[in-house]
């Protein structure tokens, strides 16, 4: 008898338990002298996410704080990549059924994932930066419900859409215009703005630098890293 494999797995109990490790998250954070959270850098494609993350991230590894940035591109190479790319590997079957395109279902659980690794590292005591378009509200509230307020710190990137598209680091609003390009963000799908971020930083306004300040600045302020961490320089106290 034909069994359906989607169904049965479905049916099939849950045996999963969280298994508590031999050192703990508080331990972690104390031994990084600051807190574990998630700063969730989200914006149109060309609004300066990854830039800014970066110079953030630059600046926390300065200071002797530990942070890494997960950068949509990077991310998409691998645990997210797409049906083409895992294809010459593992065979068509198994690229569609795992593979994530830029369709809006695909780009919730792109979201998913990211949101779930980056939990991993907030327990690690790790500052985690991530720079993704995220397009969709209800995604990005999805990660912050699934971290708790503390640990999720939302940054609107914000840029007008003709700014962005006039300096198109990665040709992609050229591509998409063409018609090369499906499901882009701006162009093929809207950009729901967060209603209430923890920070707005608009590119258009203010130098990279000034923002990735206005970013250390709020970090120490709520009391997620040290408002003189060991290591600071003047640079990154500004």
């Amino acid at each position: 008898m034909a069994v359906n494999r989607e169904n049965a797995a479905m049916s099939e109990p849950v045996e999963v338990h969280w298994h508590e490790h031999a050192v703990s998250r508080e331990e972690r954070e104390a031994s990084a002298g600051h807190r574990g959270c998630v700063v969730w850098f989200t914006g149109l494609s060309g609004s300066g996410k990854s830039t800014l993350a970066n110079l953030v991230d630059h600046r926390l590894h300065e200071a002797g704080l530990r942070s890494f940035v997960l950068d949509g591109d990077n991310v998409r190479m691998g645990l997210n990549a797409s049906p083409a790319m895992l294809e010459p590997r593992y065979g068509d079957a198994f690229a569609k059924r795992f593979g994530l395109s830029f369709a809006a279902e695909d780009r919730t659980e792109n979201i998913r994932r990211i949101g779930a690794v980056a939990g991993l590292f907030t327990q690690a005591g790790l500052i985690t930066l991530t720079a993704f378009v995220s397009p969709f509200r209800a995604d990005r509230d999805a990660v912050r419900a699934a971290l708790g307020e503390k640990d999720f710190v939302e940054v609107f990137v914000k840029a007008p859409l003709e700014v962005c598209e006039s300096r198109d680091p990665k040709g992609l609003y050229r591509k998409a215009r063409a018609g090369e390009i499906r499901d882009f963000t701006g162009i093929h799908q809207p950009y729901e703005e967060p209603l209430a971020p923890e920070l707005i930083v608009e590119t258009a306004a203010a130098t990279p630098d000034a923002l990735a300040g206005e970013v250390i600045r709020y970090l120490a302020n709520t009391g997620r890293i040290p408002a003189s961490p060991p290591g600071a320089t003047a640079d990154s106290r500004q």
